[in-house]
């Protein structure tokens, strides 16, 4: 919940946990297409499908998301791909936002409920754009009213009214010249 609170609120933190740690750390899972997160973890399957020309798998490591468990057989691939879609925005959110806060995560996770939704009784979802700026409006509001967020510690500053120790400048370094070589000079 420290490092990535969109994405654990999102797919849960055992699932969110292995994302990561598959893709390596979370810039890097970040920086992935949705469809190599929807598949991650299944990356042999993958490569013996392409090898025998058969069907690719579905989903990888999301599939122990509950989401995926409660859709009904015909639907699993689709809630498979539009989970990886808000798993790759909740990992950006995460990883390049200074905000810490899990109103986006909860947000696209009742993107995901109601798309199911959607699926199941034909009920149309709002669109991820007017959702994404009503919760940036909520969150910039949220912001006016609290305390500022120390963006390394990600926790609240308590130190905000004590006097900063004035920092001595660091000695500069000497430049050194260099011989040049005949070839150099030429």
């Amino acid at each position: 919940m420290d490092i990535s609170p969109n994405l654990t609120t999102l797919v849960g933190d055992i699932v969110g946990a292995r994302l990561i740690n598959r893709a390596g750390s979370l810039i890097s899972l970040a920086k992935y297409p949705a469809s190599t997160v929807q598949i991650l973890g299944a990356e042999k399957a993958l490569f013996r499908a392409l090898k025998n020309r058969s069907h690719t798998p579905k989903y990888g490591l999301i599939y122990n998301s509950s989401y995926i468990t409660k859709a009904k057989n015909r639907d699993k691939g689709r809630i498979s791909r539009f989970l990886a879609n808000k798993c790759v925005i909740a990992s950006r959110i995460d990883a390049f936002s200074d905000v810490y806060t899990t109103k986006f995560g909860e947000a696209l996770r009742q993107q995901v409920l109601d798309r199911m939704k959607f699926l199941e009784q034909g009920e149309i979802p709002a669109k991820n754009i007017e959702i994404m700026h009503s919760v940036v409006e909520e969150v910039k509001n949220e912001q006016k009213t609290t305390t500022p967020i120390d963006p390394q510690k990600r926790t609240i500053s308590s130190v905000q009214n004590e006097p900063q120790e004035e920092q001595t400048p660091a000695p500069e370094k000497k430049k050194r010249k260099r011989k040049r070589s005949s070839a150099n000079r030429l």
